[in-house]
């Protein structure tokens, strides 16, 4: 998504577009959305924006509840978001070095349309994570 998909999606879900909540879209896309909510505070502070620290974490969840953007995990224990990218994303986690590759492929909508019509869903989106060892490791 971008700052303006991300900025109608507050305003079409209700939500008004604070100075702050602006700021922090901004802030998120130049981070390029994989980042943990503490590292973007710190940014954002770093750049000398006055933006508070749980302001950071409120519009990131909100963010999250419009689905602009999604928390993963990445075996850290804590949040990092995601910006999603027409409706989807994919990583492949190395679980001894952590190596992340994003990939955009995306061979599930065959999926994703069987699983609407069997459950009788509306499906918007989706985040995958595939783990396992990258080249390097399995040496």
């Amino acid at each position: 998504m971008n700052r303006v998909q991300i900025k109608s999606r507050l305003i079409q879900n209700g939500h008004r577009l604070t100075s702050s909540r602006s700021q922090i879209v901004d802030a998120l896309l130049v981070s390029g959305g994989h980042i943990s909510a503490d590292a973007l505070y710190e940014q954002m502070k770093g750049a000398g924006k006055t933006v508070g620290r749980m302001t950071v974490f409120r519009t990131l969840d909100l963010l999250a509840q419009i689905g602009a953007i999604r928390p993963t995990y990445q075996q850290t224990g804590a949040a990092h978001y995601i910006l999603l990218h027409d409706g989807h994303h994919h990583h492949i986690i190395c679980t001894q070095c952590d190596q992340t590759i994003e990939f955009d492929d995306c061979i599930l909508s065959d999926l994703g349309d069987q699983l609407s019509q069997r459950f009788d869903f509306d499906i918007t989106g989706h985040l995958i994570e595939l783990y396992g060892l990258c080249a390097n490791c399995r040496i």
